[in-house]
């Protein structure tokens, strides 16, 4: 059954008095919020932090403008990391155990900071890679957010005009994802400039594959790179997938400045808090200032972000914020700056609020010491303003080692016993480092709240000689699907009973036509109700979809020319079980491919 935490109530009243106003405008208006995230878009790729290979002067002025919060944390990888800017709370705490079926999503009493904003009467819009769970009541517009455009799984496997979905809906995007998902910002800022408006724009960028286009690669494709001063990174670096994410990163800069000439052109530049950062460590070995670790790594490599955010008039220009700070201070730090109460959350916030460092109205060093936790599968460590402690027990002197040399815990013993026992008592209190759910995860089904649901084989199984496409399975398909007997099956928990119209996205060349299709609800081994069946009546267009663009070799599946074909209409019953897609009669020798099954209420 889908998973509820025990909410507690906490009240918290946010209301400072900073540099001019917080809350306020000199206008009296509420400020705008825009948000950007990348995607394993490492501390180390940007031009402002060193970088020779690369040039960002859109994303380096957010910090010529603003403030640089120089020592942010986030998590060794992508989904839990949303959900700690989410909710202001440490993952760990709600569930999130994975990045993919399922085990990316936070407990429905979590409170998201869309649901802060769009009670505080703000218009709410995600545009990109929400990956924190995919059906209602999990799906973004169910969790605060009016408007989303782009996909709800943990990587896409096609970044040209691919199959995206709007509020639910499947849909083509249109052109480049970075270029597109840009344009749906730009669009709702446009729209909504008259109001308060909060726009998250999570990007899906430099995420494997490395697919680029010829226009943003060509100044990389042959680009001699400097290597990182560590000697391990230099080593390790796969020349290609450095320079396509060198290219990618430079085509979020030139998105980021999209967003801030938007802004000026509205005259909504002094009104408008621009936040950014990264959700974890590069996604491969290259320059990043000398950092031990990369993406799933609990090292610096692998947690340290950059942050920055401006706010003209009420963050100094070029202030720098040398405090630690995570993913999980920035919803309590934009609703303090904006005046948004927080209400009832569903335990207390672990994040502080940096709105009074930012914008001057306190002594940084006047800041008392506090923690930050890190937990990912079994590796765990904790970072102080000075050191961080490994659940291994080295400690590493941050300070004055940054990139994480030596072991210093025989010199500080006492630190060393310290800050592992809070750890212990950290991982012991949030469950932190255990596998996650036991068992098959359920999927939720007919939401009322929700018209269409999408169920992918990324949360699905399948029996028999039936194969998935990698072992990625967030943007996969299934394919030899030869033998009757086999099933693809999704176990669901149908929240309400109704009809719903069914429709399925799938491949086939021209032997495959003709086969049985047929779709049922089971329960207890029982089939429930009457199944609906339809037969295949047309081929799909063979090979992958822009894989000319990748420019180096991806681990991840590829991506098909998928076509809509009706199953027909089908009744489910309010009950748990499983949706099991069968083909009683299969023609030709490899079957028919399948990607995705959407289910619209149609009662």
């Amino acid at each position: 059954m889908i998973r509820i935490a025990a909410a507690f109530t906490v009240a918290l009243l946010l209301n400072l008095a900073c540099f001019h106003r917080v809350g306020r405008s000199e206008s009296g208006v509420r400020p705008n919020v825009v948000v950007v995230l990348t995607d394993d878009q490492g501390w180390g790729d940007l031009s402002l932090h060193g970088n020779p290979n690369l040039n960002t002067p859109h994303i380096d002025s957010l910090a010529r403008d603003g403030a640089n919060v120089k020592n942010f944390y986030v998590c060794a990888v992508c989904s839990p990391t949303r959900a700690e800017f989410l909710t202001g709370r440490y993952h760990t705490r709600m569930g999130v155990y994975s990045t993919s079926q399922g085990g990316e999503r936070f407990d429905l009493a979590e409170r998201t900071i869309g649901d802060v904003f769009s009670e505080a009467g703000y218009q709410t819009a995600a545009y990109g890679k929400w990956h924190s769970g995919m059906q209602a009541p999990y799906h973004p517009n169910s969790r605060g957010f009016g408007d989303f455009y782009g996909f709800c799984s943990g990587h896409w496997g096609n970044y040209f005009s691919p199959i995206l979905e709007h509020n639910g809906r499947v849909v083509h995007g249109n052109g480049f994802i970075t270029n597109d998902l840009t344009d749906h910002a730009i669009d709702f800022i446009q729209t909504h400039r008259e109001s308060p408006f909060f726009v998250y724009l999570p990007l899906n960028t430099p995420h494997a594959p490395m697919q680029v286009p010829d226009e943003d690669w060509k100044p990389f494709s042959e680009k001699e790179l400097v290597p990182d001063p560590r000697p391990e990174n230099a080593k390790r670096q796969k020349t290609d997938h450095t320079r396509a994410a060198m290219a990618l990163c430079e085509n979020i800069d030139r998105n980021v400045g999209r967003i801030l000439q938007t802004l000026d052109s509205l005259q909504l530049a002094d009104n408008t808090i621009v936040a950014f950062f990264c959700d974890n460590g590069p996604n491969g070995y290259r320059f990043n200032g000398g950092l031990r670790g990369v993406k799933g790594s609990v090292h610096e490599g692998g947690l340290r972000s950059p942050c920055l955010i401006r706010w003209p008039g009420h963050i100094p220009a070029g202030a720098e914020i040398s405090s630690i700070a995570g993913a999980i201070d920035l919803l309590p730090t934009l609703t303090d700056l904006t005046g948004v109460p927080v209400g009832q959350t569903a335990g207390p916030l672990d994040g502080i609020s940096l709105a009074e460092q930012l914008t001057g109205a306190v002594d940084q060093s006047s800041q008392p010491d506090r923690l930050l936790y890190s937990a990912w599968r079994a590796k765990l460590s904790v970072r102080s303003q000075q050191f961080r402690c490994h659940l291994n027990g080295t400690l590493y002197d941050i300070e004055n080692d940054r990139g994480e040399l030596d072991d210093v815990s025989k010199q500080h013993a006492d630190i060393a016993k310290q800050l592992h026992s809070q750890l212990i008592k950290w991982r012991d209190e949030t469950n932190a480092g255990k596998a996650g759910e036991s068992g098959e995860p359920i999927f939720a089904v007919g939401h009322l709240d929700a018209e269409w649901t999408q169920l992918p084989v990324r949360d699905a199984t399948a029996t028999g000689e039936i194969r998935r496409s990698s072992k990625h399975p967030n943007s996969t398909y299934f394919f030899n699907w030869v033998k009757s007997d086999d099933t693809i099956d999704w176990n669901v928990d149908v929240i309400s009973e109704g009809t719903f119209d069914v429709q399925l996205w799938y491949g086939s060349d021209e032997s495959a036509v003709g086969t049985d299709l047929e779709l049922a609800f089971v329960s207890d081994g029982n089939v429930i109700g009457t199944p609906t069946t339809a037969k295949v009546k047309k081929s799909t267009p063979a090979g992958f979809v822009a894989d000319q663009y990748d420019r180096a070799p991806r681990t991840e599946g590829y991506e098909k020319d998928w076509k809509p074909m009706s199953l027909g209409r089908i009744r489910l019953p309010e009950a748990t079980g499983t949706i099991r897609l069968r083909a009683p009669n299969i023609q030709g020798d490899s079957g028919v491919e399948v990607r995705l099954i959407v289910l619209r209420r149609v009662n």
